[in-house]
């Protein structure tokens, strides 16, 4: 089958239902294999592709890079909505060094290999090393929930700040190169004003769009509530398009306008947090699937051997010698370091860069495109399916238990609000009673999950150590449970 003119509009929908239907079902089988769904859902794609089953024609460099430049957009703002500022500002220094030095330095370390072994030019080189240089956290998280594991806080916050916030770094150097391999004449330090200038400007622009978004939200006054959706979409291209007209990073804008407005209160916050969530995994399953159709299998085949060798020094040397340059003055030990750096999972991102060459008609193109789509492959099986035992071998894995879907929801425009606390050994609350807690009047202790189960607890439901609490608490009562629920025993020191 040809996707062509004369596909009729009903045979069309019928071959994207399928198309979603089949990633659905793709994630659903990752959960079982412990593989992430991104690799599921590029498999997809490639069956679906001339070279697959269903024969789809599809070549269109430029159709796959607005695709995914417009999957990132609204991904990295779902990002920044359910990012927890309070949990990722201890790690605010260390995540920036990590999403602009370690960027840097993978890009130098993969281009110097492009350079020795693949016979690249340093501008060529360079440029392949900047297009696979930002990582997918997300990828993380799902291999580590798929393992009723998680990690420690600390880490998992670094992980997604850096993840988040990389990608605008990678895009301004990936362009950058471009212009250097396509323009020699330009030196390399007339592109460092440039840099300061996208970053200043998707500061100002992300910050700005984040606040004027909530009190927006917050005053407008609409019949619909299906409006409200709309108007987030359109802040969402707003802040990006503007940003990136006037010279600015709109990547680094459209996330930071997710942070804003993910930390503040806005009108029907909760529904549209959700609905941002599930178009971020419609945007991520149709960025993977043109990218898999655009992908022939036979041609990724004669790089097979150097590609595996580029994904082994990427894990291996790239990112690790990146995250012990870049954090060498952070307060982490030599398995937090080790652990970060076999956190580094390429994903949705480098592929995309690696469309940009094709579209500028960069030489070898095709071979960036082909190395840069193996060595993410490679890089999300061998890294995403280890990450936990890695994690456990390093003694850097929390248990979790398997929970039950939520089942508490709390009325749109409540002073209310449900949260999920964890209650750790160190706890003060372990081993007393609800009834004993004193919990202020506006804080409620509601469900109780504990080894898989969830119990409605009454007042002389005894806390143990793991369980985790729903509570549902006022505003104002909110800080106040948590801090008598969560802080560390006092120790008497002898004597």
């Amino acid at each position: 089958m040809q996707l062509t003119a004369t596909l009729s509009v009903e045979q069309l929908l019928l071959l994207i239902a399928g198309l979603l239907g089949l990633c659905v079902l793709a994630s659903k089988v990752s959960s079982t294999l412990g593989v992430p769904a991104l690799v599921l859902f590029l498999v997809v794609g490639m069956l679906a592709g001339a070279e697959g089953l269903g024969g789809i024609q599809f070549s269109d460099v430029r159709i796959a890079q607005a695709t995914g430049v417009i999957a990132l957009i609204f991904i990295l703002f779902s990002g920044g909505l359910d990012t927890s500022w309070r949990a990722v500002r201890p790690v605010l220094k260390e995540g920036i060094a990590l999403a602009t030095v370690g960027v840097l330095i993978t890009a130098l370390c993969v281009g110097l290999f492009a350079v020795a072994v693949m016979g690249f030019s340093l501008l060529e080189g360079m440029l392949l090393g900047a297009i696979i240089s930002s990582t997918d956290a997300a990828a993380v998280f799902s291999v580590m929930r798929m393992r009723a594991s998680r990690l420690p806080a600390k880490l998992e916050s670094l992980s997604e700040l850096e993840s988040g916030s990389n990608d605008p770094m990678a895009v301004f150097l990936t362009v950058a190169l471009i212009s250097l391999v396509t323009a020699p004449e330009r030196g390399v330090l007339s592109v460092i004003p440039a840099f300061f200038t996208q970053a200043a400007l998707g500061v100002v622009f992300g910050l700005a769009a984040g606040y004027a978004g909530v009190r927006v939200m917050n005053r407008i006054r609409l019949q619909a509530d299906g409006l409200y959706v709309i108007i987030t979409i359109a802040l969402v291209l707003f802040s990006y398009s503007v940003t990136a007209l006037v010279g600015g990073s709109g990547f680094l804008a459209v996330y930071l306008c997710g942070i804003v407005m993910g930390n503040q209160d806005f009108i029907h916050k909760r529904s549209l947090t959700r609905f941002h969530d599930g178009l971020a995994w419609l945007m991520q399953i149709a960025m993977f699937l043109t990218l898999g159709l655009l992908v022939s299998p036979s041609q990724l085949w004669p790089l097979a051997g150097l590609a595996t060798l580029g994904s082994a020094f990427l894990i291996l040397i790239a990112r690790p010698v990146a995250v012990f340059l870049s954090l060498f003055w952070a307060k982490l030990s030599l398995r937090e370091l080790i652990l970060l750096s076999w956190l580094g999972l390429r994903g949705a991102a480098p592929i995309i860069l690696a469309t940009f060459p094709l579209v500028a008609g960069i030489e070898r193109a095709d071979v960036m495109f082909d190395f840069v789509f193996f060595v993410v492959l490679g890089s999300v099986l061998i890294q995403g399916v280890t990450i936990a035992p890695v994690a456990r071998w390093l003694g850097l894995s929390i248990p979790e238990l398997k929970r039950l879907p939520p089942t508490i929801q709390i009325v749109e425009g409540s002073n209310a609000r449900p949260v999920d606390i964890h209650i750790g050994p160190d706890s003060p609350v372990v081993g007393a009673q609800i009834v004993d807690l004193h919990l202020p009047e506006g804080a409620l202790i509601v469900l109780i999950a504990r080894r898989g189960m969830h119990l409605v607890p009454t007042g002389s439901t005894v806390i143990e150590a793991g369980d985790t609490l729903t509570l549902v608490a006022s505003k104002e009562d909110l800080e106040k449970a948590r801090r008598k629920l969560t802080s560390e025993r006092r120790r008497v020191s002898p004597g």
